[in-house]
C-alpha cells in the first residue's frame, strides 16, 4: 500500500462536475478579476467566520501584508510573533518595514506562548501576530488582554485554521482586529492556485483594505493610498464557493481521522515513543496537519518513506535561525521550544479521503519501526 501525504485528485473527483460548471460560467462571462463571484465569496466567508467584513486578496501572504499596511505599520515599528511558522508570517512583517520580534511557542499547541509576550513589548510595539498553527487556535484571551492593556492591534494568521474555534466558540480570524486566511491548494479550503482573505469587524479598516488591494483606489484612477495589485480573481472565487459548501464535512472527516490515529497509536502503546497532538474537547481543532513529535524524527522519516507513506516536516529551521533574519541578532538557544519542535515534528496524512485501512497501515509502520 502507498499512502500519499495529500490526495487532491480524490477531492476533485468527487466535485468535478460542480467545479467545471462554476469555471465555465466564469469563462462565459469573461469577467476575471474582482467581479460578482469574489463579492459572493467574501459574503460567504464573512458569514462562515462570524465577521461582518471580508476582503478577498491574492494570497495568504498578501493578506498578512495588507493587514499590516491597513494599520499603518512600517519602519520603526515592532510586531511580536512566533518563530515556529511558515516564513510568510514574519516575512510580511519585515516587508512592511517593521521588525519581527519573536516569542517562543507553547510545547503542546505549537502556537505562541502568551506568558513571555509582556516582556517583549516596547514603546515601538504596534501589534501582536499569533498564528493558529496546524488548525488549532492560539491561546487568545491572554493575548487580547495584553493587547488591550498596551493598546496594540491583534492580527491573526489563520492561514491553516479556517473554521477552527477557541474554547469560547469564537472562530479563528474574528477574535482579533484582523484575521488573515490562505486558500493555497493544500489548505482545508484550497483553490486551484493562490488566494486569500482578510476579515475584520471594523468597517473603516475594511474600506482601507478594499482600496489597498487595488492600488489604493476606492474610485477608478483616484488613488488615496499607496497600495498594490493584491486582487483575488473570479476563477478562484468560483472554485472556493463550491468547496466551501463541503468544508464542514471535510473538517469532520479530518477530526475523525485524527481521533482514529489517536486510538490506533494508543492501542499499540506507541504514545510512549512519540508525542501525539492534543485533541481538545472544548475547542474545534480543524487539523490542517496532524503533527506528532518523535525524538528519532529523521530516522523515522526515512523508514516511512521506505514504506510508501507520505509525510512532511514542519518546520525544519525556525524563523529566528533563518539566514534572511540574521540581522535581527537571534542565535541558537534563544527559542529552545521552537528549536526542539523543529527537530521532532512530523506531519502525517490527515486529508478527508484518508481511509481507515490507510491509517492502520501508517500506524503499522510506526509499530514496525519501534519494534526493530
Amino acid at each position: 500500500m502507498r499512502v500519499p501525504f495529500l490526495d487532491l485528485k480524490a477531492q476533485y473527483a468527487a466535485i468535478k462536475s460542480e467545479i467545471r460548471r462554476a469555471m465555465d460560467e466564469v469563462c462565459a462571462d469573461q469577467q476575471f478579476v474582482l467581479g460578482p463571484r469574489v463579492r459572493r465569496l467574501e459574503e460567504e466567508i464573512a458569514r462562515y467566520c462570524g465577521a461582518p467584513h471580508a476582503v478577498g486578496v491574492s494570497s495568504g501572504t498578501d493578506a498578512l501584508l495588507l493587514a499590516l499596511m491597513a494599520l499603518g505599520i512600517g519602519a520603526g515599528d515592532e510586531v511580536i510573533t512566533t518563530p515556529y511558522t511558515f516564513i510568510a508570517t514574519a516575512g510580511s512583517i519585515a516587508r512592511s518595514g517593521a521588525r519581527p520580534v519573536f516569542v517562543d511557542i507553547d510545547p503542546t499547541r505549537f502556537t505562541i506562548d502568551p506568558k513571555p509576550i509582556a516582556d517583549r513589548i516596547t514603546e515601538r510595539t504596534r501589534a501582536i501576530l499569533p498564528v493558529h498553527l496546524f488548525g488549532r487556535c492560539a491561546e487568545m484571551e491572554p493575548i487580547r488582554a495584553l493587547a488591550a492593556q498596551h493598546q496594540l492591534a491583534v492580527i491573526e494568521d489563520a492561514a491553516q485554521a479556517i473554521g477552527a474555534e477557541d474554547e469560547f466558540g469564537r472562530r479563528a480570524g474574528c477574535i482579533g482586529l484582523l484575521g488573515c486566511f490562505s486558500f493555497y491548494p493544500t489548505k482545508n479550503l484550497g483553490g486551484f492556485g493562490d488566494g486569500g482573505m482578510v476579515i475584520t469587524n471594523d468597517p473603516s479598516l475594511a474600506s482601507t483594505l478594499v482600496a489597498l488591494r487595488n492600488h489604493g483606489a476606492s474610485t477608478r484612477y483616484l488613488h488615496s493610498l499607496l497600495g498594490g495589485n493584491f486582487r483575488l480573481d473570479e476563477l478562484q472565487a468560483a472554485i472556493l464557493s463550491v468547496k466551501l459548501t463541503r468544508l464542514d464535512q471535510w473538517t469532520k472527516q479530518r477530526i475523525n481521522n485524527a481521533e482514529r490515529y489517536d486510538a490506533l497509536f494508543r492501542s499499540r502503546g506507541l504514545e510512549h515513543h512519540i508525542r501525539l497532538p492534543e485533541i481538545p474537547k472544548n475547542e474545534r481543532h480543524v487539523f490542517n496537519q496532524y503533527v506528532i513529535r518523535a525524538p528519532r524524527r529523521d530516522e523515522l522519516s526515512h523508514f516511512l518513506e521506505s514504506r510508501g507513506i507520505g509525510h512532511d516536516i514542519y518546520y525544519p529551521v525556525p524563523l529566528h535561525l533563518q539566514a534572511c533574519f540574521k540581522y535581527l541578532g537571534y542565535k541558537e538557544g534563544d527559542m529552545p521550544v521552537s528549536e526542539q519542535a523543529a527537530k521532532e515534528a512530523l506531519a502525517l496524512p490527515i486529508y478527508p479521503e484518508l481511509t481507515p485501512p490507510m491509517a492502520e497501515y501508517v500506524v503499522d509502520a510506526f509499530q514496525a519501526f519501534y519494534d526493530r
